[in-house]
């Protein structure tokens, strides 16, 4: 048996192969059969197989040369067997004989008679070209052409007839009748009956449409007459019931449009038929029959120009000639060019009735009977076109146009309109509220459908627009300036209330389904439903985060639309912790947020409009960062270590403003920012790796604070950065307690600080000699109010310092009390007891009374235009002057001096009789005083509860810091009564978020035998037994509260039911509380 080829073995191996198997003989393994042709089959079908024909490769007969290119012999086509072609067939012949084409039908053709037709010759002219025509050349005075003739087609045509002195030849379109085979002929009155037809033969003159243009002249006359007479007897032979049967269903023949178009009273031809109805003989204008009325055809059912208006009305006067070489200008349509006319009078208002609010383009509202002239644009052509400006039905309608520039228009108008009505501006001039009047609109939805539009200008005016309706700009600016204050980086979530969500279900459900109803998830309602309660969950329900992300990482929009998309999502990080997660979890969002406008590096930006700021490190993208970290701790974390913040605020502090290559005041609010987020993460205990790297930034910076202080008063941007500095000093060192304090009322933001830090207390024990310089500086100016008030919040930012600094002191094990008491000692001989004695920190206390929500309440006036759905603070024009959050509010100051007064006490018992000479002082007494009976309580509103929560805070240090004296030197009867009765007080009015605070005045102030009135002379507490004791529910249980002659029932009550709760639970006080 022969082998098989191997791998590597050559042509010559082959033929050797080949021989050796032609030598033996062998049987081949394949057999070859030669078949016959497919047509005509198997010419011998008993002839055996071919089988000693064997294909051999002979390499020696081959020819050394190939062989020529000899083109080969034409191929014929091979004729079927049952088809034989013949030999001697033309082929002409036989492709005529099976032609179907339509020449082969039309085998006689009867050309026309041009014998007749003169023959004109081109006119010469002596110029070598001909000259050029234009369109306003030669149109006037000529009749208007119908049909779609060009303009060039017409002069031809003109010159022709020009030439042959005969007028030119209408189109055959001009000549026709009222469409759909209708007759016309004279019209008669309506009462005529019997045999006769409505039309008389005297309208049949002659024919029309059959002309006979193209016969011989003397035969195309007679043979249209011809046509023409056999056509009115077959009229005159029909019924009215066959003429109208013969019209219908010529009507289903013809196209439906193309009777539509003829009927139009648009259409070209009519002008035609109005010179031809003019030319007729009087007998009435002719009729159209139509179905089964008589309709008039358009010259006569429509009136003239000049009848068109009611008789004893003026002519209708255009501000503009029409002149005949206007295009489509041919026939004056005078209903379509009312609007050309003047403005009609104002209407003067004789009635106090209400009248539409009209707004400007700049969102201003319009009095009713102003009279602005017309070139402002807001004029318009709807209702009321003699008012000036546009209502929001009118804007709402522009926002669906099909034109882009009116869509960005009129959202553009909304913006502004929604801005000033939330700065106050329309007062009491609208009836009801214009955002409860657009959310009920649906402009919510209306805004999120404008995000998914295609035009850029659409986009930018929509985002815009969501801004302004979500972000109060004062709100913003109000947190900005409070992040210093005593826990003023802890904030509410600004979402709706519960109790304000079932009240609105109950009163919009029946009360048969109030039973049944079950609260469903809220992943299952639609949007509309949630934004009726909640407008920040309707918007994210309809994915308008994504949108957001596309926006900013693939469109790359304007500088504008990042500013307010920045805006838009801060406010959503401000609403609740699930809101703050979501955008933290949106795909990309915050990864676009770091990469694009928080690189590490960029060019140079210079002073001035930013084309882009892609790239480009702006400050509320760091702001952002921020607010999503004040939201939780773990939302903190997360954005350390997934986003590679640490490089990020590495770049931002290493560098001085100055040096940042970026404009000024981008750069110093860039920096506040980045200390900023670094002090939230500070007070979970995270980011402590950053401040041994950092640390000679760090002093370098501090060292600088006191002489840029001494020298002149920085810039407010300035002050805010010295102020974040130093808040974030105050962070690190709570974190650097070795261990972790528990969450007393000393110091509330050593509760933040839960996680145990990598900061030391080495690292940070010298702080104190530089920061006590800068509170040193910050005195001096206090008693000049000017320059004081301009400090803002560095100076409660030195003293939250130093009651952090002396807190994490003594903590710290193996150290030498006798150090930090001889400290303490010193800083109060030397700064903190000449303060007391100065005047004009007694100034200070007598203002608390103006400035306080509970005493003044006009200071916390509601906004304008508060939403339930939509909470904010409503400081869109700023706090006011003499208000808790204004310039001249001495709150901060002197909380965060009685933060520090309640710490040295505390630790030092020996100070604690001294500082609390402070509480002695006549305007904390006329301000306790006030406090307990208040005359008006404030209307709680978001602002008022925030600015309610910073006044308890000053109130409960205060009444701590009497505590502790008390505990250690005798009270007179009077300060006691008043303490204890303003305890009381305090219970009543604590909001929900403090209930530590009621634990710890119902431990300390409530109970103490010092301050309780019962143990007092009788003449201590006549003057609180008009005082109604209130009622409070602050924590879980049954209060119950007794007013009694005797002013100790009260205490007794309180007492009893703090026993019984204590003995029957099995958790202590203070863990229940927690």
């Amino acid at each position: 048996m022969l082998s098989r080829p191997k791998p590597g073995e050559s042509e010559v191996d082959l033929l050797r192969f080949q021989s050796q198997f032609l030598a033996a003989g062998a049987t081949p393994a394949v057999q070859l059969v030669k078949k016959g042709s497919r047509k005509g089959g198997d010419a011998n079908p008993d002839q055996p197989p071919l089988q000693d024909r064997r294909d051999v490769v002979m390499l020696d007969n081959l020819p050394d040369l190939p062989p020529a290119l000899v083109p080969a012999p034409p191929k014929r086509a091979k004729p079927s067997l049952g088809c034989p072609l013949p030999e001697h067939e033309d082929p002409e012949e036989r492709l005529n004989r099976h032609d179907q084409h339509i020449t082969a039908v039309l085998t006689k053709i009867i050309e026309r008679d041009t014998s007749s037709v003169a023959v004109n010759l081109p006119v010469p002219s002596g110029v070598a070209f001909p000259p050029v025509f234009h369109r306003s050349q030669g149109r006037q005075g000529k009749p208007a052409t119908s049909g779609k003739r060009s303009i060039f087609a017409q002069e031809i045509a003109a010159r022709r007839a020009s030439e042959a002195k005969i007028p030119p030849v209408r189109e055959v379109a001009s000549t026709l009748d009222p469409p759909g085979g209708a007759v016309t002929s004279e019209a008669v009155t309506p009462r005529e009956q019997g045999s006769q037809l409505p039309w008389g033969s005297c309208s049949f003159q002659g024919p029309h449409l059959v002309t006979g243009k193209g016969l011989r002249s003397q035969e195309a006359e007679q043979e249209a007459q011809t046509i023409h007479e056999e056509n009115v007897a077959r009229l005159q032979a029909m019924a009215p019931e066959e003429i109208l049967q013969e019209q219908q269903r010529l009507l289903a023949q013809l196209d439906p449009s193309l009777v539509a178009f003829l009927r139009s009273p648009s259409r070209t031809h009519e002008q035609a038929g109005e010179k031809a109805s003019g030319e007729q003989r009087p007998g009435g204008p002719s009729v159209e029959v139509t179905g089964e009325e008589l309709i008039m055809p358009a010259s006569a059912r429509e009136p003239r120009q000049e009848d068109e208006l009611e008789p004893g009305a003026p002519a209708l006067a255009l501000p503009v000639t029409r002149h005949k070489e206007w295009l489509h200008m041919d026939t004056v349509e005078l209903e379509k060019l009312q609007w050309t006319q003047d403005l009609p009078p104002l209407r003067q208002q004789q009635t106090q009735e209400r009248m539409q609010a009209r707004f400007s383009l700049q969102g201003e509202l319009l009095a009713p009977d102003v009279d602005l002239p017309t070139h402002l644009g807001l004029h318009h052509h709807g209702e009321e076109a003699e008012r000036a400006g546009y209502s929001l039905q009118e804007l709402f309608h522009l926002t669906r146009s099909q034109v882009s520039q009116q869509r960005a228009l009129a959202l553009h108008v909304l913006a502004q309109v929604i801005s000033r009505a939330q700065a106050g501006e329309f007062g009491d001039r609208l009836v009801g509220s214009v955002l409860h009047l657009l959310l009920d609109a649906g402009f919510l939805f209306l805004l999120r459908f404008s995000l998914d539009d295609r035009v850029e200008g659409v986009i930018a005016a929509a985002v815009r627009a969501l801004r302004a309706l979500l972000v109060v700009p004062g709100d913003e600016k109000l947190l900005d300036s409070t992040f210093s204050w005593y826990l003023g980086a802890a904030v509410f979530p600004l979402m709706p209330s519960q109790e304000d969500k079932e009240d609105e279900d109950e009163d919009a459900e029946p009360l048969g389904e109030k039973a049944k109803r079950k609260t469903p998830e809220e992943g299952n309602r639609p949007p509309s439903d949630l934004a009726r309660h909640d407008v920040i969950k309707g918007l994210l329900a309809t994915n308008l985060l994504p949108r957001l992300r596309y926006l900013l990482e693939v469109t790359c929009p304007g500088p504008s639309v990042v500013l307010d998309i920045l805006a838009v999502l801060i406010r959503l990080a401000r609403h609740s912790l699930e809101s703050a997660t979501r955008v933290l979890e949106c795909p990309r969002l915050i990864e676009t947020v770091v990469r694009e406008f928080l690189p590490t590096s960029w060019s140079r930006m210079e002073v001035g409009p930013t084309p882009s700021l892609h790239r480009v490190p702006c400050a509320p993208a760091m702001k952002l960062l921020r607010v999503l970290a004040s939201a939780g701790r773990n939302i903190a974390a997360r954005l350390l270590s997934g986003f590679d913040l640490r490089s990020r605020l590495y770049r931002f502090i290493a560098e001085a403003p100055q040096e940042l290559a970026l404009p000024p005041e981008e750069a110093e609010t860039l920096s506040t920012e980045a200390f900023r987020l670094w002090a939230v993460a500070a007070c979970y205990g995270q980011g402590g790796d950053l401040y041994r790297e950092l640390y000679p930034v760090l002093m370098q910076t501090l060292q600088a604070v006191p002489k840029e202080l001494s020298s002149h008063v920085p810039r407010p941007l300035a002050l805010q950065r010295i102020a974040s500095l130093l808040t974030l000093l105050t962070q690190l060192t709570l974190a650097a307690s070795s261990t972790t304090p528990e969450p007393s009322s000393d110091s509330a933001e050593a509760s933040l600080s839960a996680t145990p830090s990598s900061i030391t207390w080495t690292q940070v024990s010298g702080l104190q000699p530089l920061v006590e310089p800068c509170l040193r500086e910050t005195l001096k100016l206090l008693p000049r109010p000017e320059m004081w008030s301009a400090l803002g919040p560095v100076p409660p930012a030195c003293l939250l310092f130093m009651d952090a600094y002396y807190q994490a002191w003594s903590q710290q094990p193996g150290l030498c009390p006798g150090d930090w008491l001889q400290d303490m000692e010193r800083l109060s001989e030397e700064l903190l007891l000449p303060l007391l004695s100065q005047p004009a920190l007694g100034s200070l206390w007598d203002s608390l009374r103006c400035c306080s929500p509970l005493c003044n309440p006009q200071s916390c006036a509601p906004a304008p235009e508060a939403l339930p759905s939509l909470v904010s603070l409503g400081c869109t024009g700023g706090p006011p002057h003499l208000s808790l959050a204004g310039s001249a509010s001495p709150f901060p100051f002197l909380t965060a001096l009685l933060s520090l007064f309640n710490t040295l006490g505390r630790i030092h018992k020996g100070l604690c009789g001294q500082l609390a000479a402070i509480l002695a002082a006549p305007g904390v007494q006329n301000y306790f005083l006030q406090c307990m009976a208040p005359e008006v309580a404030p209307q709680l509103t978001p602002f008022t509860a925030w600015a309610l929560r910073h006044e308890y805070h000053l109130q409960y240090l205060a009444l701590s810091l009497a505590q502790r004296a008390a505990t250690l030197q005798p009270v007179s009867a009077p300060s006691a009564a008043l303490h204890h009765g303003m305890a009381l007080a305090l219970l009543g009015r604590l909001l929900p978020g403090s209930e530590h605070l009621a634990h710890e005045l119902l431990l300390s102030c409530a109970f103490r035998l010092e301050f309780l009135p019962c143990l007092c002379p009788w003449s201590a507490t006549r003057g609180l037994q008009k005082t109604t004791w209130p009622s409070f529910s602050s924590t879980s249980g049954l209060w119950l509260l007794v007013h009694s002659v005797h002013a100790g029932a009260p205490c007794s009550m309180l007492w009893l039911w703090l026993m019984s709760t204590a003995s029957s639970s099995p958790k202590t006080p203070r863990a229940q509380m927690r």
